[in-house]
Order: structure tokens, then sequence, then C-alpha cells
């Protein structure tokens, strides 16, 4: 079946076509449409993944551009690693697609979201598939243009469409590096091809500067894409799209791009102990940074969004640790409980038409599927024992340990713990005994004494799509243990696993049940006043609050630098670029001026012209001897 797996993208495509089309003239239809299309892909992809198993890598190739002797080729290759995306990408699109279906059912612009739904899994589907670097890019670009339509899909909301700007500009700058670092590979190895490119590697003919800094332009891409820090900021911002395109991009598929490049690429970067120290460093700082904003956040979906980018930190961690079947672990088991935490946050929010998690509360019996849900998919996360997240961040922290990064250890700790602690904070006040006025107690400015508008549970195609998710968060961790000792071995053949020491796991259950215990005592039976910490230190407070001022920093040096180099430039255009111009231009014009005044028509002009000339022609030949000597 490999052989056609080049039709899993193009399902998705087929439906951008066919909506963008046919306009808003299927309506509730097109849900249907995209939905259909995308469960096809889905299934291909079981086939795919089914037959990868059974058989070697299969690469089909032709030539897409020649120049002289050199050859471009285009393509798509099936190994271990992009068998495994194909299926976890197209299974969280299409459960995103049939989840949407109730949730924008009231949008009369339904059929173009599901186009750009469409678009934006083609780009990805067809990102994991490429043969070459170069087509690689050409993907992942795409991905950057549909993750633009999906997060500015309420173009009319001004935040909407800052907040699609701001990811379409930052994700580009880590996308220069890339370009970059690829022009740079190309320079050396003559080819764009990874079996070409790896060959080079192994070989050494790389120097080892050419190839740190080729590494490291390569990890600026994935910086931008995977939201880690400094180019972090567009990510929490992008929950101004709807929540399933929240699910969609925060899940499985575009920050899950970083990471999937850092893993393609990774040959090149274990050939370089600085830039897998670099990868570990940004990685594990990011983890940390962002689970400390996440810990007092009150917007629900932000919460999550922070989650996300520390949770992208610990796979960044696990593969500059030398841990690739970790990172890869933990981003399929992270595609799957992230994806059901924010559905589940959708169906609230579907509920009680707020994203305030002071004006919620009380909600476990009023919402008795998405409660549960939600606490499946918060467990998981948390790294609660015997769910999926439990495994892969233990195989994480072993890593980490194992290859000699006590710091780092220690950070992604503390990490787990501060992200059992704000996952149950959001679950406590959510879904616990208290109400949105009893939480806003904390916060005196929102004592407005609103009253919450309760909603129904959600209906089967939205509950559907989280049942699936929650069962793959509690039981896909399986797949990489003692008892089935499966993906590790498949990813990477012929590599020993080195057993992690017990007390590792025992430190890691151990953080997560101290933050789910804290968060507990807090915010559920109030035995520690929630303001106490506030009340103590009320600056960290508010620089956690303020997500540590970045983006305020960023507009008074780099805005504001870009600014002035504007300013500069529009100087230099209107008073240099345009004095030039527009002198050249008169000079032109008055020299027309002048010869048009020469042509007054009359004869005797034109007479007493042609005398002349032949007087000065008589002088010439006269003074320089012509024919007269």
């Amino acid at each position: 079946m490999m052989q056609f797996a080049w039709l899993i993208p193009l399902f998705p495509l087929v439906s951008f076509l066919l909506l963008l089309l046919s306009g808003k003239k299927l309506a509730q239809w097109s849900a249907w449409l995209g939905t259909g299309l995308m469960l096809l892909s889905f299934l291909l992809s079981i086939l795919v993944l089914a037959d990868r198993f059974q058989h070697e890598t299969f690469k089909a190739e032709g030539i897409w551009l020649s120049i002289g002797d050199f050859h471009i080729t285009a393509g798509f290759e099936i190994t271990q690693l992009n068998a495994l995306m194909l299926i976890t990408v197209s299974l969280v699109s299409l459960l995103v697609h049939m989840y949407s279906k109730v949730y924008m059912a009231e949008d009369e612009r339904i059929p173009i979201f599901y186009a750009y739904l469409g678009l934006f899994t083609f780009a990805m589907l067809g990102l994991v598939m490429t043969a070459n670097l170069l087509q690689l890019y050409v993907f992942w670009e795409l991905v950057g243009l549909g993750s633009f339509l999906l997060i500015g899909f309420y173009f009319s909301k001004e935040s909407a469409k800052k907040a699609a700007q701001k990811a379409f500009i930052m994700t580009r700058i880590g996308d220069v590096g890339l370009l970059v670092g690829m022009l740079l590979l190309f320079s050396q190895t003559g080819s764009f091809e990874y079996d070409v490119i790896f060959q080079y590697v192994g070989a050494g003919a790389i120097s080892n500067g050419m190839l740190t800094l080729i590494a490291l332009l390569i990890f600026a891409g994935a910086i931008g894409k995977s939201g880690q820090f400094p180019l972090h900021t567009w990510l929490p911002d992008a929950m101004e799209g709807p929540t399933p395109v929240s699910a969609l991009i925060h899940a499985a598929t575009m920050v899950a791009a970083g990471v999937y490049l850092t893993a393609l690429m990774y040959p090149l970067f274990e050939a370089s102990g600085t830039a897998l120290t670099v990868v570990a460093v940004t990685g594990g700082f990011t983890a940390i940074f962002a689970a400390s904003i996440g810990l007092v956040q009150t917007d629900m979906k932000r919460v999550l969004a922070y989650s996300t980018v520390s949770q992208l930190g610990f796979m960044m961690v696990a593969l500059g640790s030398s841990g690739y079947t970790a990172g890869i672990f933990h981003l399929l088991t992270h595609a799957f409980f992230k994806a059901l935490l924010f559905l589940a946050a959708g169906s609230v929010i579907h509920a009680v038409h707020t994203q305030d998690i002071r004006k919620m509360g009380g909600l476990w019996r009023r919402l008795p599927w998405t409660g549960p849900l939600f606490l499946t998919g918060a467990l998981s996360i948390s790294g609660f024992p015997l769910f999926a997240g439990f495994f892969s961040k233990d195989e994480i922290l072993a890593s980490v340990w194992l290859h000699g990064n006590p710091g780092l250890f220690w950070i992604s700790v503390l990490a787990s713990f501060f992200t059992a602690f704000y996952m149950f904070r959001l679950f406590f006040l959510v879904f616990g005994n208290g109400t949105g006025e009893a939480a806003a107690a904390v916060s005196p400015e929102v004592q407005t004494g609103v009253k919450l508008e309760r909603g129904a549970e959600s209906g089967p195609l939205m509950i559907v799509p989280m049942l699936v998710l929650a069962v793959l968060a509690i039981f896909a961790g399986f797949i990489n243990t003692p008892w089935f000792p499966g993906l590790g071995e498949w990813l990477q053949p012929g590599e020993a696993h080195e057993p992690a020491p017990l007390w590792i796991m025992i430190t890691a259950v151990t953080a997560s049940l101290a933050g789910i215990g804290l968060a507990y005592a807090i915010y559920e039976k109030g035995w520690i006043q929630r303001n106490a910490i506030r009340k103590k230190i009320p600056m960290i407070h508010q620089v956690l609050l303020d997500k540590y001022y970045i983006d305020e920093l960023y507009k008074v040096t780099i805005l504001a630098a870009v600014r002035a180099i504007a300013f500069l430039c529009q100087l230099i255009e209107r008073y240099l670029v345009d004095t030039l111009v527009k002198g050249a231009a008169a000079l032109v014009q008055g020299l027309g001026t002048a010869g048009s005044s020469l042509q007054s028509g009359q004869t005797q002009v034109y007479a007493a012209a042609a005398f002349l000339g032949l007087a000065l022609l008589a002088a010439v030949f006269m003074l320089t001897g012509g024919i007269l000597k």
C-alpha cells in the first residue's frame, strides 16, 4: 500500500478545492464532504502504517526540474517516522473535522472553514512525506499559510487579525534560518536529498564549524514552528482562532512540524555536540519558562497554549539529550491528550460562553461527559501513573539523566510539577465544587456579579472524538513499555535501550502527585488560601501574569528598531530618492521644452539654422585643414 501513500494528502486537497469553488452552496454539507475525504486519508494511513511494519522504507520520486546536468527531484518517502506521523496527523485532523460539524454549525462561513482545514491538513501531510529538503520547505511554507488563514478565521475581530499576522511573521523569522541552513547544506553536499546529505555528514565531509552552523540554522526553523523561546509568543495568541483550530494546530500538526524537522535531520544534529546541547538547553528553558506562565493565567485556552509550549520544550529536551525515541514518543502521546484537552475546553466554552476560568465552577455535574474526559487529559499530561503521558515523560527524564544533564533533569522535574499543578488548578476551577463568584474572590477585578449561561452537554459528534482521544490518552503509552517494547525498536532498529534507574520513575510520579495534591488543597478544599502566594510575592505573580513582559520587550526593542529603520528609509526615499527622480524628470522635461521651442514652423528660421550650420562646418574644415588644404 505504500506506493499509494501519495493519495493521503490528495484527499484533503480535493476537499479544499471543491469547497473553495462551491462557495456557500454546500452549507452544512461541507462538513460531511470534508470529514468524508479526511476519513479516506485516515484509513489509507492505517494501511500504509501496516505495510511499513512488514516492509522496508519505500521511496518514489521523479525529476521536477533540470538545470544542465543537475536535477531536482520530487516525490514521497515512507519511513518509520513519517508513517507514524501520517496516522497521527490524519487521525487528529479527522476528529477535529467531526467535532467542528457541531462547534461551527452556526457560522455561515462553515464551508470556507472546512476548506481551510483541508488546505492545512494537505500541507501537513505533504510535509511529513517529502523526499528531500527543498520539497519539505515548500510544504513548510504552505503549513504557515494554512495556519494564518485558520488563526485569522474570525477576521472581523481585530485581535484575531493581529494574532494571524503575528503567527505568520514570527514563524517566517525561523523559516529564514531554515532556508539559509538548507542553502549552506546544498553548498556543502550539492544535493537536497536526505540520503546524500546524511552520507556526507557520516563521512565527515563537512567541517565541524559549518556542520554546527547548519544545524543551528535548521533548528531556528524548528524554533519558529514549535514555539520555542524566544519565538514562542505567537502560539498563545493563536488562541484567537476557533477552538477546533487550536486543537489541530497545538496537538499534532503545525507545532509538531518543528519537532518532526529536528527528528528528521537528527543525524545532522548528532554529528554536532554543540547543536545537540543548544537543542536541549532551549527545550529545557522553554519547558520551565512556559510552565511557570501557565501557573497564573485565567483564560482557559491560554493555559492550554502555554502548556503546549512547555510540552514542546520537553520534546526538544529529549531530542537534545540523545533521546530520539523519547522525543517522538512524547510527540505521539501529546497529540492525543492535548487534542483531547482542547476539544474538551471547546465543549466547556460552547456551554458557558466564556473562556475566563474565574467565572466558571461546578461544571462536573452539568457536563457529565466533558468533565471526566477533561480529567483524563489532565491526568495524562500530568504524568499520572499508567496514563500515556506517564510513560513518555518518564522516558524523557530517563534520557536526560542517562546522558549526563543533571541540571536539565531537575528543571524537567520542576516543569513536570508545574504542569500537574496548573492543569489541576484549571480542572478544579472549571469543574470543581466552587462557583464562578467564589472563584472570582481571588481577583476582585472580576467581581461583576455575572451570572453564567449554563448550557447542556455537547452532542455525540463532539463527544465521540473526545472519547477516541481519551482512550488513546490512556493506552497509547503502552506501545513503548517493558510489556510492549515496540516503538523504540521500530524507530531505531538495533539501538540498545538503556534501562533507567527506578528512582527516576519515582521522582516523576512524586512530582506529578505533588502538583495535583497542591492544586487540590488550594482550589478544591481551600486548605491554603488562593491568594496567599500572590500576597507574599505580588511582583513575581504580576510578572508571570504578564508573561515576563516578552511582548512588551519586543515592542520597545525589536519593533522600535524596525520602526526606526522604516522611518529612516522613508526619509531617504522622500528626500533623496524622490529628489533624484524628480530632478532627472525635470531635466528631461527642460531639455524637451528647449528642443520643442526650436520647432517653430517658420521657414526663415529653418533657413537661418541651415545657413549657420553650413558656416560652422566650413569653419571646422578650414581650421582642421579639411578638403581646402
